[in-house]
């Protein structure tokens, strides 16, 4: 393992604290899960960029659905389907939206607008925050937001980011949210200006579903790569601008997919 790869040894360090010690329960999907209250990754995305190499992680697929929440500020399901993307068809309503989930709300409450004008007029201001969590809205979305809200620094020159997360699914979503919004903190800092700095993700409930704990004790055997490089385009100053061609990963090498049932 090399001291540059910190996303698979802190996840997989995660992942056998939860395996060994967590609190086993029901929830509301019907499959029962081990979990673990109140962890965070730290990541300092000059150092590496923080995807898991003790599997594949479906990079495009994740920047496609990062641009469809915070680009396009979308809830209709079919815009993701025309980019190829499938992680919302479970979810999709009779009218083809997620109701006024996710990208609805980023574009409700101009929310990239105001996170990029602030950190360009005020860095050192102490409310740079997008939310995802409105309460006028949670029973109108067809699933509230798991990863809910980021809370922005500037300090030095640096872009530094907090990811709130209030459920985390270890098997799936972690490792996928993770290195979607490492990709988020390299945009804005390259809009606004700065160079991407720390990452924290924090996770209320980090958890593992039963139909999961095999595939994650193999991935526990796995030693890891060195951490690919991400590559964006420097001629984008706008951040509306940015397409999938525009964010790359350059050499991610890394173990085969392990296959996994979602929880709906």
């Amino acid at each position: 393992m090399t001291n540059k790869n910190q996303a698979d040894k802190q996840y997989l360090e995660l992942v056998r604290e939860i395996l060994e010690e967590g609190y086993y329960d029901n929830n509301r999907t019907g499959i029962p899960t081990k979990k673990a209250f109140g962890k965070m990754f730290t990541f300092d995305l000059q150092e590496e960029f923080p995807i898991l190499t003790t599997k594949f992680v479906a990079f495009k697929t994740a920047v496609k659905e990062l641009l469809w929440i915070y680009k396009h500020q979308s809830n209709d399901v079919g815009l993701l389907q025309e980019m190829n993307v499938r992680v919302w068809d479970e979810w999709a309503r009779e009218d083809g939206t997620i109701g006024k989930a996710y990208g609805y709300q980023i574009a409700k409450h101009k929310q990239i607008d105001k996170l990029i004008d602030g950190l360009r007029k005020d860095p050192q201001g102490r409310r740079h925050i997008m939310s995802l969590w409105d309460m006028n809205d949670l029973e109108d979305m067809a699933l509230q937001p798991c990863a809910f809200q980021t809370m922005w620094d500037v300090a030095d020159g640096y872009l530094n980011c907090t990811l709130v997360q209030r459920s985390g699914d270890m098997g799936l979503g972690i490792p996928f949210n993770t290195a979607q919004y490492a990709v988020l903190v390299h945009l804005i800092a390259q809009v606004t200006g700065y160079k991407a700095g720390k990452f924290h993700h924090y996770m209320n409930n980090a958890h593992i579903y039963e139909n999961h704990f095999e595939g994650l004790r193999s991935q526990l055997e796995r030693e890891p790569y060195e951490s690919p490089q991400l590559w964006i385009n420097p001629e984008i100053t706008n951040f509306y601008d940015f397409t999938p061609d525009d964010i790359k990963l350059i050499e991610y090498k890394h173990h085969p997919k392990i296959s996994m049932e979602v929880a709906v």
